[in-house]
């Protein structure tokens, strides 16, 4: 048994491919000699990869069947191929892409249910949560104690309640708040406060001379609390408690029942990415994200620079060739966004990505659209728009894993999923994020913070259509109220507002 679990394992993901990736745990060691391939003339780490062929320099690199990079130097057979031996390709052009030309093949529809909070608007949530929205940090601190006097005197009061979120941010003053791209962090704040999860019932905690005014957010039935209206701090927290009874109270009435898939809205992302995400816990999601648009569901995909250099996928998975040229448009504004700050979208790839095996953005791209899946995309969402219509949906934001977090929260979002190889805390308090580790060993180590371990599809424990079926079963499951291990722990990160407008 040992000699089995010893003896070296690559995965290569495409005939075509003169790479593949170490999966043994702690690399493989010079010497090693790949079953039907080279001998390694120097040690490989897990996950990175290695040439299957000889190599010249200026010869194209490819994995998953697209040419990742070029070679800077010769390569031996077996030798290791890292960021440091490689040359980042040119970003592909936006002109003359393939438009709405693929079909994705027709397939069985699926018949799901998960339990959920039915809203006035027609929405469903996965959780019935009190949020405290804010026009300005400003209010911050107050809030802060406020909330925490809710969740201790209040809530025990009201069993149907699930907790009390305070969406604090750091926007609301000191902006051009007319400037035309203010509207982006203004929609966003306004369609968070009016997610499924919060059950239309906001409490808006304003401090009265910041620029962004209440009226700004277009929150009609939002209980709206001003400080300055206010004498003291003791009667600024028994407004806001008050406040907040009459909205726990409407709250607490709501119980979950029976809903489709199809009210469902699911968002996914990736963050400490590696070269396995590519290969387990993505592809496995995006097995998942099919079969909740074969329900009838709705998936948001996002991150334009992981998305970037694979957009002739986008565009010829579109729906409609108009579609495809709103995914074209929102790239090139951000690719405008990007040169403003004189970088590109090769500023994307982390230390921890390239210590994970990933050598530059075009190889991590290729591994980030795999989890969108193989359905025809069906809209695209601008930045801090809610979604509209159902299927799979390209929300058009950055890859920050907190802003892309917090976009996707203001889509609609009622259920996050987030794949890691390098491993991450992160967490939403307002959706419960669903965290699936590339590797065994992360799992094993972080047994307590990964919900689910797609490592076995590397090792050939579980395939990868077990792995995606388990991934979907585990979406409805938390959807219909167990928790994920960040809601055990109660970890969560702040809430990261998009603001390219002017700050004064």
């Amino acid at each position: 048994m040992q000699e089995v679990i010893d003896r070296p394992r690559v995965i290569r993901v495409h005939p075509q491919d003169n790479v593949a990736i170490v999966v043994n745990d702690g690399g493989l060691r010079a010497g090693a000699r790949i079953p039907d391939g080279p001998v390694l003339p120097g040690a490989v780490p897990q996950g990175h990869k290695l040439a299957l062929v000889d190599l010249a320099a200026g010869d194209p690199i490819r994995r998953y069947g697209v040419v990742i990079a070029h070679a800077a130097r010769d390569l031996p057979a077996g030798a290791w191929v890292n960021e440091h031996n490689t040359v980042l390709p040119a970003a592909p052009a936006l002109d003359d892409l393939p438009l709405a030309t693929v079909r994705a093949p027709q397939a069985l529809p699926v018949s799901a249910t998960f339990q959920g909070y039915r809203n006035p608007d027609g929405s469903v949530g996965t959780r019935n949560l009190l949020a405290v929205t804010t026009t300005v940090q400003c209010v911050a601190g107050v809030v802060e104690h406020a909330v925490r006097r809710i969740r201790d005197a209040l809530l025990p009061r009201y069993p149907n309640v699930d907790g009390v979120v305070a969406l604090d941010h750091v926007y609301g003053c000191g902006v051009a708040i007319d400037a035309p791209d203010a509207a982006i962090p203004i929609r966003t704040l306004a369609n968070i406060a009016r997610n499924p999860n919060f059950g239309g019932r906001a409490l808006v905690v304003s401090l009265g001379c910041e620029k962004l005014q209440p009226a700004r957010l277009d929150l009609p039935e939002a209980a709206l609390v001003t400080l300055q209206e206010q004498d003291g701090f003791g009667p600024m927290l028994d407004a806001i408690l008050s406040a907040a009874e009459t909205q726990l109270e409407a709250l607490n009435a709501r119980r979950r029942e029976t809903c489709p898939v199809s009210e469902l809205v699911v968002g996914l992302q990736c963050g400490g990415s590696d070269a396995f995400s590519g290969v387990t816990a993505n592809p496995a999601l995006g097995l998942a994200a099919d079969r909740i648009v074969r329900a009838g569901g709705t998936v948001l995909f996002s991150e334009n620079t992981e998305v970037r250099d694979g957009i002739a996928q986008l565009t010829a998975r579109a729906a409609t060739p108009e579609i495809a040229r709103e995914i074209i448009r929102e790239l090139d504004r951000y690719d405008a966004y990007l040169a403003r700050g004189g970088v590109d979208r090769s500023a994307n790839t982390t230390p921890g990505n390239k210590a994970g095996g990933l050598s530059n953005i075009v190889e991590k791209a290729m591994g980030s659209i795999v989890k969108s899946g193989s359905a025809p995309i069906a809209g695209v969402v601008p930045l801090g728009a809610r979604a509209e219509g159902r299927g799979l949906l390209y929300a058009a934001t950055p890859a920050s894993d907190f802003i892309c977090g917090t976009l996707q929260l203001a889509a609609g979002a009622t259920v996050h999923v987030f794949t890691t190889g390098r491993g991450t805390p992160y967490s939403l308090e307002a959706l419960p994020t669903i965290k699936v580790a590339t590797r065994s060993d992360l799992a094993r180590r972080w047994h307590d913070l990964m919900d689910i371990n797609a490592g076995t599809v590397a090792t050939g424990e579980t395939s990868l259509a077990e792995m995606g079926r388990q991934v979907f079963d585990h979406i409805l499951a938390v959807a219909s109220g167990a928790p994920t291990w960040g809601e055990r722990h109660r970890l969560h990160n702040a809430l990261a507002l998009f603001n390219p407008a002017p700050v004064t």
